[in-house]
């Protein structure tokens, strides 16, 4: 079993309900954090100090408030944890049951558990965590689909982008020339046109506002 755990959570009832299943588990050491930059430093600090965190389980969705932060989602968090620590094992708990983002997660930042905050969600939290602890992934039953390859509403990266920058306002000349800014391909105005019309026909949007409202209510972006 894991012995030092850092929970990333700024609900108080859900952090003690997940300090409390933790206990259960016997787990020697907890540390809690509210905010994703605090995460970040305690697992940095944790470090230093050789005594590094052996697990992290974190929410996804964090509220803004009068502090000013840098990484302001679980998501955010993930990535640049994966940059430095790519050996961490982290156990995502949250209301999100997107099975593009759940897939995301899994694939492109390999987290290891992934728990919906449903009625059964403490008992799949402790059952994820002894998973994880035996080097096994979890994820809630009610969207194991994620670990399935794509439906066909479900699409790739370079789409995700697109319809991010659509959605931000960009025009696809725009899209087409920060493409190759940052080097990315397919960068042709024409390929692009395309991919969008694809995109439409796929979730039978109207015009790309229609497109962006379809996949954002989705939680494709």
């Amino acid at each position: 079993m894991f012995k030092n755990v850092l929970i990333n959570e700024d609900h108080d009832a859900v952090l003690a309900n997940i300090t409390k299943i933790l206990g259960e588990l016997h787990v020697e050491s907890i540390e809690k954090s509210q905010y994703c930059d605090e995460a970040y430093l305690k697992l940095k600090k944790g470090v230093l100090d050789a005594h590094p965190f052996d697990l992290l389980i974190t929410d996804l969705s964090f509220k803004q408030d009068h502090r000013d932060t840098t990484l302001v989602s679980g998501e955010m968090l993930i990535e640049k944890l994966r940059e430095e620590f790519p050996d961490l094992p982290i156990i995502v708990y949250s209301m999100k049951d997107q099975l593009q983002k759940i897939r995301s997660l899994l694939n492109t930042y390999h987290i290891n558990g992934y728990v919906c905050k449903d009625r059964k969600g403490s008992i799949e939290l402790a059952a994820a965590i002894e998973a994880v602890a035996d080097n096994a992934i979890y994820v809630s039953p009610q969207v194991a689909k994620a670990l399935s390859p794509k439906s066909q509403l479900e699409i790739d990266d370079y789409d995700i982008r697109l319809l991010k920058m659509i959605s931000q306002g960009q025009s696809q000349d725009d899209i087409s020339s920060n493409l190759k800014l940052y080097g990315i391909t397919p960068n042709s105005l024409s390929t692009i046109e395309k991919r969008l019309n694809k995109l439409r026909e796929q979730f039978k949007a109207n015009n790309a506002i229609h497109l962006v409202a379809i996949t954002k209510d989705l939680g494709v972006i």
